[in-house]
């Protein structure tokens, strides 16, 4: 058995989120995963794992090419094998709790929104070109906002 408390855990960075892996279990990992407000994820998929998140406080967006759905205290998202995805942090710091677990962690990266830095390395290119990520429609500025707590969607007509 392994016991952890994720309070005791967390660890913040304000330049990018930090993952901090806390036990290897099996064919898997459990990770604490620590964001300021505002950071994002890169938009990214992880062809041989399933990737399960539970949020223990703040809050904030999880996307795929098909929905945005809103992250608040006690929700959990799952996104199987490949499944493209990304997560941006609403105003408050968010403490994630994550478990993977497949035949390989390996994230292969599409896009980096906010990160004007990021470059697509030529093998996440080549993976791209063989998986093309369809329905993918890059997020505007606030397509998502908060109040008192509650999550706001703004229309996209």
């Amino acid at each position: 058995m392994q016991v952890f408390s994720l309070e005791r855990e967390q660890q913040w960075d304000p330049k990018h989120h930090v993952e901090k892996i806390l036990g290897r279990i099996a064919d898997g990992d459990v990770t604490v995963a620590c964001w300021e407000p505002g950071q994002i994820s890169p938009y990214h998929c992880h062809p041989h794992a399933t990737e399960i998140y539970f949020c223990f406080s703040g809050g904030g967006i999880m996307r795929t090419p098909k929905e945005t759905v809103p992250i608040t205290p006690g929700a959990f998202v799952v996104h199987p094998p490949g499944e493209v995805h990304e997560y941006e942090n609403g105003p408050a710091r968010t403490l994630l709790f994550r478990v993977r677990y497949g035949s390989d962690m390996l994230a292969h990266h599409y896009d980096w929104r906010g990160n004007q830095d990021w470059q697509q390395s030529p093998a996440d290119a080549d993976y791209y070109r063989r998986n093309p990520v369809r329905d993918w429609q890059p997020a505007g500025p606030a397509a998502v906002t908060s109040s008192a707590g509650a999550w706001h969607f703004r229309s996209e007509s």
